[in-house]
């Protein structure tokens, strides 16, 4: 969820307790949870013994970390409980309940976290088990333009019984809407035809990317920086200056200094973590998928060097579970570096569970730890009490991609970019109503009429320019008449916008700005992670009220108020965006008040 933490200001979620992971599981008597006793349960409770079968499958979900040589621990939960659904289809409880049981947690705790995440499908006692075969449609922004849930509806009836069908928020393919996912196999500019096609031929798996690999990085002159930073060659004070020059920012929504975020995690005292975060779930947001589909090493690289620099002692990668190409690829590639230098620093891969709150950082962290991703309150901020209660450098993808060729070229190359007084790179990942959509890699402080003209192809025959989101689903609505603003940081905040990680969704005048805002609070409800009111209630009542023909602007902007002021983090506060823009530049939709001017 890229764009959460662009209003995160006062975010955060319940500090997480923390602690070396290697001592999760020495914990006795429950884990995290209350007092337990024998296999789990509550103390003086007592249960049936489960079956066998039950033991067996828990069993087998920790036996590769076991032949790993990894004893079996609480905060890689989510792990296990991947591995049981991949096996069996479906969390069954008595399935959960030996997992409890030989995890040494009490079962509320394991079945918390299994109800939590949207891809974990849970089974009661006695419940009947999904389809073997599901397949979801995206219906998000992009997707909804193009037809995704007609196509879902189709697909619900042509399918049959012994396949189930489901609509579900951004799969992170916005270029090639719709998209429908048959298992982990995508289809793409999907129609019932290539769907059923796809089903009827048991195409399950997506292919592997034509990425850069290992040997063709290294031969091209990657991780020559590396080797230089590692050795001592380069200094490492230089590698942050080069960086400060550049004025490069946090790329996957909050716009942070990245020199800043480097020196302030060094300074903390040892040992010292880093979080990387590929859970781009934000609707429109693609790019992190572009730049790991292509030259992942460069990537790898980056993190390297930073966490060299920082000086980390683990490096945790959290990926989103929609990616499963990529997340192959990832380990893959990993492993051949690992291989090439063996002292690196543990590096674990971790797979994301379908929860958009979980691009929160500290939302990520407590997923990492095998929880809830809700997001911690602060302070303390990440940077001081992160991940297992240490100081940790959370980072996004892009961000780190671009290390090597900043400190290769110098910050001033990186600088030398950019219009309308802006500086810098950005990668805009565009979609909609363009005749070309994609990543497109331009300067900062492009308008978007100019982007839309160079790189996009111009808009689609028949299709005018209406409005468009400078920012994903919670960066807001601009009108075309706004179409000469620059995109950046900072420039859209007049406007009552963001540009967060450069996701640009546009529209035009076959569509409606309030039914693509309505789609957007929609998804803002069923993403809230319920921790807080403002949120938890107010996306729902919002997009309950946002179906009325004439909208009520006071209420509506009293409950977006409420939402931004009060909500814990991110995700509260700019779910009222696009309703707030379409108050302020559509009214003429929903019978509001006459238009203001450009402000």
């Amino acid at each position: 969820m890229a764009n959460i933490a662009e209003q995160q200001g006062r975010a955060g979620g319940l500090a997480g307790q923390g602690g070396d992971p290697d001592a999760v599981h020495e914990v006795s008597g429950g884990g995290r949870g209350g007092k337990v006793g024998k296999g789990g349960g509550e103390r003086g409770r007592k249960r049936e013994p489960l079956p066998e079968s039950a033991h067996a499958a828990a069993a087998a979900a920790l036996a590769p970390d076991l032949d790993a040589g990894i004893a079996p621990r609480a905060d890689r939960l989510i792990e296990y409980l991947h591995r049981l659904q991949d096996t069996h289809g479906a969390l069954f409880a008595d399935h959960l309940a030996a997992l409890a049981e030989a995890l040494k947690l009490a079962r509320a705790e394991v079945y918390e976290v299994a109800t939590f995440y949207h891809h974990f499908d849970f089974v009661p006692a006695g419940g009947e088990a999904p389809p073997a075969l599901t397949v979801r449609v995206c219906d998000s922004l992009g997707c909804a333009m193009a037809g995704g849930a007609e196509l879902a509806a189709t697909l619900a009836t042509r399918l049959g019984a012994d396949v189930r069908v489901q609509r579900v928020p951004c799969v992170g393919r916005c270029d090639s809407a719709p998209v429908a996912v048959v298992g982990q196999q995508p289809v793409l500019q999907a129609d019932a035809d290539k769907v059923a096609a796809a089903v009827a031929n048991g195409e399950r798996e997506e292919a592997a990317p034509d990425a850069i690999r290992f040997d063709a990085y290294r031969a091209a002159g990657g991780y020559q920086l590396w080797e230089a930073v590692r050795s001592g060659a380069r200094d490492p004070e230089a590698v942050i200056i080069a960086l400060d020059g550049a004025g490069l920012r946090g790329l996957g929504g909050a716009g942070f200094p990245a020199a800043r975020k480097w020196r302030s995690v060094a300074a903390q005292p040892a040992p010292r973590n880093m979080a990387v975060n590929i859970d781009e779930g934000e609707p429109g947001t693609f790019k992190d998928r572009h730049y790991l589909a292509t030259d992942p090493h460069r990537f790898i690289e980056g993190m390297l060097i930073a966490a060299r620099v920082v000086g980390v002692s683990g490096i945790w990668i959290y990926i989103r579970d929609e990616y499963p190409a990529l997340r192959r690829l990832l380990a893959e590639e990993l492993e051949r570096v690992r291989a090439e230098w063996p002292d690196l620093p543990p590096i674990e891969l971790r797979r994301g569970a379908g929860a958009y709150v979980c691009g929160e950082e500290s939302a990520m962290i407590e997923s990492i730890e095998g929880k809830r991703g809700m997001p911690r309150l602060r302070p303390p901020y990440v940077a001081e009490v992160g991940l297992f209660g240490r100081p940790t450098l959370e980072h996004n993808l892009e961000t780190l991609w671009w290390v090597r060729d900043i400190v290769e070229r110098g910050g001033d190359w990186f600088a030398s970019f950019g219009r309308n007084g802006r500086k810098g790179l950005r990668s805009f990942s565009v979609s909609g109503r363009v005749a070309k959509p994609g990543v497109v890699v331009t300067d900062a402080g492009i308008t978007l009429r100019e982007l839309i003209t160079e790189h996009c192809g111009g808009m689609l025959p028949g299709h005018e320019l209406y409005g468009y989101f400078p920012g994903g689903a919670s960066g807001g609505i601009l009108p075309a008449r706004l179409a000469d603003v620059p995109l950046d940081f900072d420039t859209l905040a007049p406007y009552g916008c963001f540009i967060g990680s450069a996701a640009i969704v546009v529209f035009s005048q076959d569509d409606k700005a309030r039914l693509l805002a309505e789609n957007a609070m929609k998804f803002f409800a069923h993403e809230s992670c319920g921790q807080c009111t403002p949120c938890r209630v107010g996306t729902a009542k919002a997009a309950e009220l946002m179906k009325a023909p004439e909208w009520d602007a006071g209420l509506l902007t009293e409950l977006g108020r409420t939402m931004m002021d009060a909500s814990i983090c991110g995700l509260g506060q700019a779910a009222p965006n696009p309703m707030q823009s379409v108050l302020r530049f559509f009214p003429q939709e929903v019978g509001a008040a006459k238009e203001e001017g450009d402000a």
